[in-house]
């Protein structure tokens, strides 16, 4: 493993590590591993030999940096998964949604009408609500930086070099909105060699993709670098809208990265990154799974058709009456400066500016009718600077710290049109300034056992500006009273909040023997409070005053393990969280002084919870032909106390994306086939047992009112693929995704004051055949 920026490597404990491992175990199921034939002359008979025996019975290391510094997998005590470049490519990994099944206890899909919103939770913790002044649960970085907003979030996977995804809280090293975990994107690196690549890919429901990278020394300079990827893609819809004939849940996205560096010495490097994704997709499909009671004669159910059943015959056509338009931009550019003081100390600054546009038609009744339309305007910027500090002196003690700040302001405006009687105005920013300090030291107490502790301690004020107020008409000009409140303002105030947090860590860890390490840890992750931007203050006073921060305590063991000569390799892992002030979107209702039912868009911190699981990866290289991979995971999320109207109905509450049993097996055979270079084929099948895909009140202890929340029954995909790896640079790739087309719900909406219950669900069977050259 090379040292970050010239560092030298841990002589003793850490370099024995790296010399007898040839797998970080985290990677089980994600990393398909890149058998290597010796087919080239050696100098000598048996060297030859020998080097191909090694390299068809033996698994690759994969370097990450989950503890801000280059480690093999195999080393951290922390539950994390890495992909490869190569293994995201065989696991057909287009967009970070794709990571689902093959991470355990990670749910992650498009947020409801969006195409590139991202939603995630890891071991049931997340947020599903995508408006804005609404902290993620999951945090996202692109290149050591964090990305605050969810919109544009759900990024396309090109040029890259591998992807992290850390779960449980990262509180230390990650503060800010990480308790649940993080998803780390890491684009290739900036090389003084020409290297790059082009690949053409073709497939079903039009679909035609193109990306390309190219990066190297500039004019023969070693000194100045540069790279440039690009990325255009595109997809018909899977549906279509039945009214008007536009396409709907199709995909038209075009990307680019650059970056350019300066390695001025061996000590100093600068460089400069900026990315941009403009996003003109059509709003995904949503679709009735109950006739709306507002317009009973549109649809009739069918008394033969599934719970949850479409209510038209393609489930991705629609009725629509919004405009087809789901726009979203994103720009993002950063300088990182990287200084090596001497041989023990390193140093690293890291500017970035991000900034992101939306504009959204939400149909949620989905018919002509102006049931429930609703047009949305999202815009947020941000500003961060971290100055980050490495020690490591080869000793037993090694670390960083760091000082991290946050500037940055989520707005938007949500304009609601309900029955063409009642015309809303959701207006509002929020701004957030966030400053943080954090240290990570690690003690080799002997040559077998170390102790890792950090801390991290953040200051964050969150500062809404919110006026809701009530219109006449659709033209949303003239202020009226809303109805039944005798006063055109819903919710007006300016209002600020300021919450400090300390999270601790700690962990331990023992080499037994030389092929199985054991820890264990405790950690707290904390995301802050804020305002309810759909406040209803007038008709609920107490919507407009701040829900709190929330935290997680966790407690996980866990081993990483090596077998059979470094052929099999098994990663297990038990947590335990204790989850609290758990922040909770709900769409509910209140009653008007003239009995009149109006939707609210609720938001609190319901209750605490608990939360366990057991996750285990595995990868067995049985020979040179066969590898099998893949992970399990067991996740027992429950409710101690969610109070609502003043009762706790804990009891009758189930977490949201948790379900209780997941997991994906990868089956992968490679053979050589003589002077035509290598093949290899793929089977991936995932399962994931019944999950609950809202949030809702299942029952008002109140009004005793139900609400039923949408599920969606246990389930299995079938995924599959082969390659033909022609030589060094040509390849040809032929996959296949959800080859049984199986209909599965990932989210939805329940909004009974609306008449509203509509799902959106994932993708169909698709093929493709992709053409790529490297060199």
């Amino acid at each position: 493993m090379a040292s970050i920026r010239g560092r030298p490597p841990r002589l003793h404990r850490g370099m024995e590590r790296m010399k007898r491992k040839t797998l970080s175990l985290a990677i089980a199921c994600a990393m398909l591993p890149t058998i290597a034939w010796a087919q080239d002359a050696q100098p000598a008979a048996s060297t030859q030999q020998e080097t191909a025996a090694k390299k068809t019975t033996t698994l690759e290391s994969v370097t990450v940096t989950a503890r801000k510094r280059e480690e093999t997998l195999q080393e951290v005590p922390v539950a994390v998964t890495a992909f490869t470049s190569d293994a995201l490519d065989k696991l057909q990994v287009e967009d970070l949604g794709d990571l689902d099944a093959q991470v355990p206890n990670l749910t992650v899909y498009a947020a409801r009408g969006s195409s590139s919103t991202i939603t995630a939770y890891i071991r049931g913790v997340g947020q599903s609500d995508p408006l804005w002044g609404v902290d993620p649960g999951v945090g996202i970085y692109m290149d050591d930086v964090y990305i605050a907003r969810p919109q544009g979030g759900l990024l396309d996977v090109f040029d890259v070099e591998r992807v992290e995804v850390l779960r449980g809280p990262q509180g230390t090293l990650y503060g800010k909105n990480t308790i649940g975990g993080a998803i780390k994107y890491v684009s290739r690196p900036l090389t003084p060699d020409m290297q790059g690549f082009g690949s053409v890919t073709l497939g079903n429901y039009g679909q035609r993709d193109f990306k390309a990278g190219i990066g190297g020394g500039l004019g023969g300079n070693d000194a100045l670098r540069a790279r440039v990827a690009v990325a255009d893609m595109h997809r018909n819809g899977f549906g279509e809208n039945l009214v008007t004939g536009d396409d709907v849940s199709d995909k038209d996205v075009t990307a680019f990265r650059l970056s350019v560096g300066a390695f001025v010495t061996d000590d100093f490097d600068l460089q400069f990154n900026v990315d941009h994704v403009d996003d003109t997709s059509g709003v995904r499909a949503a679709q009735m799974l109950a006739p709306n009671p507002f317009a009973p004669s549109i649809f009739a159910p069918n008394p033969n058709a599934p719970e949850n059943a479409p209510l038209v015959a393609n489930r991705f056509d629609v009725r629509n009456g919004m405009p087809n338009i789901n726009d979203t931009t994103m720009l993002g550019m950063s300088v990182t400066a990287n200084y090596k003081f001497n041989d023990d100390w390193t140093f690293k600054y890291v500017w970035a500016k991000r900034e992101s546009d939306t504009e959204t038609n939400i149909d949620f009744d989905t018919l002509q009718s102006k049931t429930a339309d609703v047009k949305a305007f999202y815009s947020d910027q941000q500003t961060t600077h971290e100055l980050q500090v490495n020690y490591d002196a080869g000793g037993r003690v090694h670390g960083v710290m760091g000082i991290y700040s946050f500037d940055g302001y989520a707005g938007g405006q949500v304009l609601n049109n309900f029955f063409n009687l009642s015309f809303g105005d959701t207006h509002g920013t929020v701004y957030t300034q966030s400053t943080a300090v954090y240290a990570d030291w690690t003690f080799d107490i002997t040559e077998k056992f170390s102790i890792d502790a950090g801390v991290r301690y953040t200051d964050e004020d969150k500062h809404a500006v919110v006026t809701n107020q009530c219109y006449s008409d659709s033209t949303f000009t003239n202020v009226a009273n809303c109805a039944g409140l005798g006063t055109p303002i819903a919710a007006g105030f300016d209002r600020t909040i300021n919450f400090k947090n300390t999270s601790p860590k700690i962990s331990l860890d023992y080499q037994v023997t030389d092929d199985i390490m054991a820890y264990a840890l405790a950690s707290r992750g904390f995301k802050s409070g804020g305002y309810n931007i759909r406040a209803q203050a007038t008709a609920v006073p107490r919507s407009a005053e701040p829900f709190e921060d929330e935290q997680v305590d966790s407690y996980e063991i866990g081993a990483k393990m090596g077998f059979l000569d470094q052929s099999l390799f098994l990663n297990a892992a038990y947590f335990y969280n204790k989850y609290d002030d758990m922040q909770l979107s709900v769409f509910t209702e209140y009653t008007l002084p003239n009995g009149t039912r109006a939707f609210f868009g609720d938001f609190t911190n319901a209750g605490a919870g608990t939360v366990q699981g057991v996750e285990l990866e595995y990868q067995w290289l049985a020979n040179e032909h066969f590898t099998l991979s893949g992970n399990l995971a067991w996740l027992d999320a429950q409710f101690d106390e969610y109070l609502y109207k003043g009762f706790n109905i804990a009891d009758q509450q189930e977490f949201t994306n948790a379900p209780e049993f997941s997991g994906a097996v990868n089956l992968e055979y490679r053979t050589p086939v003589g002077d035509m270079g290598e093949l290899s084929a793929r089977l991936t099948y995932s399962y994931q047992s019944e999950v609950t895909a809202t949030t809702e009140v299942t029952r008002d202890p109140v009004t005793n009112v139900r609400t039923t929340p949408i599920t969606q029954d246990g389930y299995g995909l079938v995924n599959a693929g082969v390659t033909w790896a022609i030589d060094d640079h040509w390849s040809v790739i032929a996959q296949g995704t959800n080859l049984t087309d199986k209909e599965f719900l990932t989210t939805g909406y329940v909004i009974p004051a609306l008449g509203v219950r509509t799902g959106f669900y994932g993708n169909p069977r698709q093929y493709s055949l992709t053409v790529k050259y490297n060199f």
